[in-house]
């Protein structure tokens, strides 16, 4: 749960005539023929030349003008910006939905690479890596012991499908180094990273992300949590940073029916685009509860939006992110390897709202700060400190109750950030990867035994109990990282550490729907959000604007 694997950016329209994804992609290579250059693009070519031909040293043109171009976008607002070829390549990665690479995701254990998860039917499946396995060459190019950097690992494992990678991989109680030919193939990426069921009708989905597959993957766990008794969901889009526009509207339908306004989108030289639902939805019936947080943002606020304007869901947690405006990507010439991505219009939900928070042109540190500033003014942990002038509220369609515009999606019930488990030693072994280490360790050495004893999920999360010989390893992990130790500390951060441990070994020795199963055991908005959802008449007030803890009540 700790550490992801990115993911690969591409979408396709399938029945309006273009796309509209909160990142919008660009036309094609003759965009920047369509524009004469103005008086102020001859100024800027003119002085490119004269800095080539006249100045005193040698210069990088190229350098130059991406330099200018990035200085260009950062004074109009927070989200227009210049992506080089590299930049285009990671930024394309997260929604894809696949990638070219030997399937496997990893963490650094002591500055070597361990497998976490073999990919089902991906290249190291098909070769017998198995989860536990740790990489110690790529291609005879020692990886281990050597201060290599994640990227650079990623780099050497990953390459264009059909090409071949070897490696050499040290496995417990086997004495010799096993060799591996691995061919690289197309790999999936998830964005739903964990679906089960919390009791017999409650069910629980969580979407990572909205990348290109996002919807059928959602399908299919509604599918599959239905057939287990599901009437209700929990849909948990805490952290969920957004991704393509269109998804999230897919996702929409299957709460809200046929030819419902979703969101809109407007523009100075964008006229208004409307999106609606679609029929076939699966969840029309029954409560549903979204959780959120400040991580929320861009399609998970469009979702989250769309709901509550429709009071087809309670929104349950904290104000999300607040990033309400549409980028178009335009590749650059000569080679359209690069790209701006420039802002050309806002969205706003079915009620009106739009989400985007304010910024100051040019003022990209401020906008970055917000988040920092939300705590220091209390509002991650205080609900009370949240206002809003007359002129950012709005009605939902149905029940007319109040919502909040001005910058995000403000929940339905509010739910504090937890700050009392924070200390400077749980923030150290933290960061510095301890807790990780300590549980990935037991799971290395006592796997066979592990699963012997606790042979699925249900069975580890109602009887695994963190031993004290993990605490003691632990501390001297600690100690060896010269992370000083102090018990009022660690013991006030123990029930915080221990959450994390079990949380780290289910995700290694089952899944990561096993992972949230024991993370959500603690996550106070999963358990606000059960609260409000496993009540029909709490539920039923707060649709009805009554038994909210935040804002104005009607």
């Amino acid at each position: 749960m700790w550490s992801k694997t990115t993911n690969i950016f591409k979408y396709m329209l399938k029945k309006i005539p273009f796309i509209l994804i909160l990142i919008f992609v660009a036309c094609n290579s003759t965009t920047a023929q369509q524009f004469r250059p103005s008086a102020d693009g001859i100024k800027f070519e003119r002085t490119l030349q004269l800095i080539s031909n006249l100045y005193v040293d040698d210069v990088d043109t190229r350098a130059l003008t991406e330099a200018a171009i990035r200085a260009m976008l950062r004074e109009l607002d927070p989200h227009s910006s210049y992506l080089d070829a590299q930049e285009v390549r990671a930024m394309n990665e997260p929604l894809q939905g696949n990638f070219d690479g030997i399937g496997i995701s990893f963490n650094m254990l002591t500055d070597t690479l361990y497998v976490l998860e073999v990919i089902s039917g991906g290249p190291s499946q098909q070769v017998g890596l198995m989860p536990g396995d740790r990489i110690i060459f790529v291609n005879d190019t020692l990886i281990s012991g050597v201060q290599m950097n994640q990227q650079d690992v990623v780099r050497r494992l990953r390459g264009p499908a059909g090409t071949t990678v070897d490696i050499k991989v040290r496995r417990r109680g086997v004495p010799e180094l096993l060799d591996f030919h691995i061919v690289r193939g197309r790999i999936p990426i998830f964005s739903v990273e964990a679906a089960y069921m919390v009791t017999n009708d409650i069910g629980y989905i969580r979407i990572s992300r909205f990348g290109a597959t996002t919807t059928e993957e959602f399908k299919r766990a509604e599918r599959e949590l239905k057939a287990q008794g599901m009437k209700n969901l929990i849909l948990d889009l805490t952290g969920n940073g957004g991704g393509i526009l269109h998804t999230a509207a897919e996702i929409s339908s299957e709460f809200l029916g046929d030819n419902k306004l979703i969101v809109y989108t407007e523009g100075r030289n964008q006229p208004r685009l409307t999106m609606n639902s679609t029929p076939g939805g699966e969840m029309l019936e029954g409560r549903v509860v979204v959780l959120v947080d400040e991580g929320s943002a861009s399609a998970s606020e469009i979702l989250a939006g769309a709901l509550q304007d429709w009071d087809r869901g309670i929104i349950v947690g904290r104000r999300t992110f607040g990033k309400g405006t549409v980028q178009r990507q335009i590749p650059l010439p000569p080679d359209n390897a690069t790209m701006i991505r420039l802002t050309v219009a806002r969205y706003y939900t079915p009620s009106g709202r739009s989400i985007q928070k304010p910024y100051e042109e040019g003022n990209a540190e401020a906008y970055n700060q917000d988040i920092v500033n939300r705590f220091l003014h209390g509002e991650l942990v205080n609900a009370d400190s949240i206002h809003f002038p007359d002129s950012l509220k709005f009605r939902t369609l149905v029940n007319g109750r109040t919502v909040f515009g001005g910058g995000g999606i403000t929940p339905d019930y509010f739910v504090p950030i937890d700050t009392t488990a924070s200390t400077r030693l749980h923030l150290q072994l933290f960061t510095r990867g301890v807790i990780n280490r300590t549980a990935m360790s037991e799971v290395d050495e006592n796997r066979a035994e592990l699963l012997r004893r606790f042979p699925n999920i249900t069975a580890f999360q109602n009887n695994f109990q963190v031993p004290q010989s993990m605490f003691d390893r632990m501390k001297r992990m600690a100690e060896s990282d010269n992370i000083e130790w102090d018990n009022e500390q660690f013991e006030q951060s123990r029930s915080f550490i221990t959450r994390q441990i079990r949380t780290t070994m289910a995700r290694d020795l089952y899944d990561s729907s096993a992972s949230f199963q024991i993370w959500n055991e603690g996550a106070d908005i999963f358990q606000e959000g059960l609260r409000i959802i496993s009540n029909p008449e709490r539920y039923e007030n707060l649709l009805r604007g009554i038994g909210s803890n935040i804002g104005v009540k009607n």
